[in-house]
């Protein structure tokens, strides 16, 4: 006789697919500002570049099919993992959480990108629709008449609109077609999948298979993120600085693909460990290398230890690429190697200015010699290794 696992009746019971719903963008802003729709505490920070986000705007305007779906685990019970706000990823009070609280699983980045838009984010002063060519862009500069920011434009408020255009002395020629405009994505629905009161793992499960094709939740990503609960959140503090400061010298075209957001920044943490906790006891595999990655004994730290090591990574990075500019070095960088190496190296040498000082020179030199091209990780360590000796 063949048994049948009750567990397979259970399935067939329910078919979750029968709670999806569709919601307005400017409901579904409305609720992130309220910090009714949250984010599960794991999720990573923004990731769209300026051209994802307009690319967005453009296709709910132009294109002919909906934009997939938002994927949401909604807390009707006991919260199960911390939620945090959208943008400044602020811990959100579990006594904030009523009933039908949703939980974003899948979808921050095209919320995020219109939720900015709503609240005429400051990151989005560029971002216009240019109604003389019919599309959304990126400008530099003050926009002319025929730009309007997205940030006016979207507003939760329409009077800014009305005001920007009475401002110009354009209320009349655009304000029939922009309030259409205005109307059609704030009115645009989304379709809502909707899942109940899954935990942690439930819902990092949900979230890799909608992602199978793309970004999974690594293990290092969930490390830190875990860090906010002691008020140090690793993307506000670190990943975001640090590639700001990489994107202010042209550099930022070194950070592909995407996963080395945040492993490079990581791995550049490794020099600084070395000084600040092991006295600087140089070991091989302490390397400022993705594979090289201490989360596990970073996030072991107490905070202000960990805000030691980050701030002394941090201003290493920024006499790298002052270094770096100085000598005309910037030009002929190819791999984003040499800057880690570099933060490494002046993170080791930030008691003894007399050293890095003196031994410019020979930075240059190695700058200009070195080939990180088809190098193994032992080699690479070797690099790292030699380079300190210096």
């Amino acid at each position: 006789m063949v048994v049948v696992h009750k567990k397979l009746r259970e399935a067939t019971s329910f078919n979750p697919t029968k709670k999806s719903y569709s919601m307005e963008i400017a409901n579904m802003c409305k609720k992130i500002k309220d910090d009714k729709i949250t984010l599960p505490l794991y999720q990573r920070d923004i990731s769209w570049t300026f051209k994802k986000s307009v690319d967005l705007f453009n296709y709910q305007l132009f294109g002919k099919a909906p934009v997939s779906p938002i994927s949401i685990n909604q807390i009707n019970n006991e919260n199960l993992v911390p939620q945090i706000s959208f943008i400044d990823r602020e811990i959100v009070d579990n006594s904030g959480i009523q009933a039908d609280h949703q939980s974003v699983v899948d979808g921050q980045q095209r919320l995020t990108t219109n939720f900015k838009a709503f609240i005429n984010h400051e990151d989005f002063r560029n971002i216009v629709l240019d109604v003389s060519r019919a599309k959304f862009r990126i400008i530099e500069g003050a926009p002319n008449d025929s730009q309007i920011p997205v940030g006016v434009l979207l507003n939760e408020d329409n009077k800014l609109l009305e005001d920007y255009l009475i401002k110009k002395d354009l209320i009349s020629s655009l304000y029939p077609v922009l309030i259409q405009v205005r109307s059609k994505i704030h009115s645009y629905n989304y379709t809502i999948n909707i899942a109940e009161n899954l935990t942690e793992d439930e819902q990092i499960e949900w979230f890799e298979i909608l992602n199978n094709a793309g970004s999974r939740v690594t293990t290092l990503q969930m490390a830190f993120s875990k860090l906010k609960i002691h008020n140090l959140d690793i993307y506000i503090n670190y990943t975001k600085p640090f590639r700001d400061k990489v994107r202010d010298y042209g550099l930022d075209e070194l950070f592909n693909p995407f996963t080395t957001n945040v492993s490079y920044p990581i791995a550049a943490l490794n020099p600084a460990y070395e000084v600040l906790v092991k006295q600087k006891i140089h070991n091989n595999n302490y390397a400022p290398i993705p594979s090289d990655t201490k989360e596990d004994l970073l996030i072991k730290l107490e905070a202000n230890k960990l805000k030691d090591i980050i701030s002394l990574t941090l201003n290493s990075l920024e006499t790298t690429l002052n270094f770096l500019s100085e000598y005309d070095l910037l030009d002929k960088l190819d791999r984003i190697d040499f800057v880690l190496y570099l933060v490494g190296y002046f993170a080791y040498n930030s008691g003894n200015p007399e050293k890095s000082i003196s031994d410019l020179d020979s930075l240059v030199n190695w700058v200009n010699n070195t080939d990180f091209t088809n190098q193994s990780n032992s080699i690479r360590r070797k690099i790292f290794t030699d380079l300190l000796a210096l």
